[in-house]
């Protein structure tokens, strides 16, 4: 089959730049939209953020829906709805939001939830989504500082859902979804493997635009040569220009900014700092306006010859007696913005790596880009690209979830970006 545009609606940054870049390597030209304007074309996947993770399930939804009906307006012909893949957030307001708006464009449509990702160790079992091979509910998704996960049960998680259990044949497994979707609005199914998701994928195709996709980069990754992406045919010339922009960068000095309190993430930027020990730390001081941390900051340093590497840490919020944890995260991204700014002003570096959804979208707020035009990857859930507009306009930038990876994803990945910028292959 032949799509030429895609639409991916995800409900934070990172995992909307993680969701994207599998449709680029399977030969799409991919975009992170930042702005109101949304990229279309031959051969177009573009993906839209919503900020609905944090939001309540009719917050959620209104979001949700007003972002596919931009993507509907843009003449998107296929939709996938980019959740986390531990289902942190509103999932439930989200795929009813969703399902509302894209039924103008293709009536009696339902979604099939499945955010399993086998590479990231996510799956689901008996409708159960497991991590480490553990209930979700059971991990620290379970105790996340602003969306804690209570619920491991996807049935349960989306009130009057359905399971149904896979079969190899995508025919009948396209008909078993099919009738499922006429009883419900929302069908759940397993994935232990990648295979798994390969058959899921093909009863999908088949079922066009009425089937809609829900789940993580797992499952987009399987769908997006079959919607008709190849990465064996020629790129569009202007595709293959901006690819070979990022193949050309050179990265010698990268910012790496932590704005998850996730501990996986807080562990990576541990050993961040442990395995280079030329690492310069910088913890903003709410009570201190940017620019003079920056200025401070810079005091001990050769200007013209700043760190190889910076990570910019968010402070923890302090304990509020009446603001909620949501709104003191909002605003601790915020300010941390700023601070970044000021800092990517001052030093000019290669590259920003960015660690977690809500600081990612803060951040290049701050800096005015308009959008990412996602080359590939460096590591498996970590999407590299350049910025397009705004001040740090060209820089290359990559984002990564707070809740996944090793230890050492932080340090692996700056490592592979440096490589990539070199004219090395890292996809996996």
């Amino acid at each position: 089959m032949s799509e030429h545009t895609v639409g991916v609606v995800a409900d934070d940054l990172t995992g909307a730049g993680d969701c994207v870049v599998q449709f680029a390597r399977a030969g799409w030209r991919s975009h992170l939209a930042l702005g109101e304007s949304l990229p279309t074309g031959e051969r177009t996947a573009v993906a839209v953020v919503t900020d609905a993770r944090p939001l309540d399930h009719d917050a959620a939804a209104r979001a949700t829906a007003d972002a596919v009906r931009a993507l509907v307006a843009a003449g998107s012909e296929r939709l996938y709805v980019k959740i986390d893949s531990t289902v942190r957030g509103s999932v439930a307001g989200q795929v009813a939001g969703a399902l509302a708006a894209w039924r103008i464009r293709a009536p009696g449509a339902f979604a099939v939830v499945c955010p399993s990702y086998p590479a990231l160790r996510r799956t689901v079992r008996d409708g159960v989504l497991l991590v480490d091979g553990a209930p979700v509910a059971t991990t620290a998704a379970g105790h996340d500082p602003v969306t804690p996960v209570r619920e491991s049960d996807l049935v349960t998680l989306l009130p009057g859902a359905v399971r149904v259990t896979a079969v190899d044949d995508p025919k009948t497994f396209a008909v078993r979804l099919a009738e499922a979707g006429r009883a419900a609005d929302v069908v759940v199914v397993d994935a232990a493997h990648d295979a798994d998701l390969a058959h899921l994928a093909d009863a999908v195709t088949l079922l066009g635009a009425l089937a809609v996709p829900v789940g993580s980069a797992g499952l987009a990754g399987e769908l997006a040569p079959r919607w008709g992406g190849d990465a064996d045919r020629p790129e569009p010339p202007r595709a293959a220009m901006e690819r070979a922009a990022v193949e050309r960068a050179v990265v010698e000095r990268a910012v790496v900014v932590l704005s998850s309190l996730h501990e996986v993430s807080l562990a990576q930027a541990d050993e961040l700092v442990r395995a280079d020990p030329g690492t310069h730390v910088l913890v903003p001081d709410p009570a201190v306006a940017a620019d003079d941390a920056v200025t401070t900051w810079l005091a001990g340093f050769d200007p013209a010859a700043p760190p190889a590497t910076v990570l910019v840490r968010t402070p923890e919020p302090a304990p509020h007696p009446t603001r909620p944890g949501r709104e003191r995260a909002a605003l601790a991204a915020s300010a941390l913005a700023e601070v970044v700014a000021a800092v990517v002003a001052r030093t000019r570096p290669d590259a920003l790596v960015l660690m977690g959804g809500d600081g990612s979208r803060a951040v290049l707020a701050r800096l005015g880009a308009r959008s990412v035009r996602v080359a590939g990857s460096v590591a498996e859930g970590v999407p590299l690209g350049h910025l397009e507009g705004g001040s740090a306009d060209g820089t290359v930038v990559v984002t990564k979830a707070g809740g996944f990876g090793s230890a050492r994803t932080v340090v692996d990945a700056l490592a592979n970006l440096r490589s990539y910028c070199s004219h090395q292959e890292v996809n996996p």
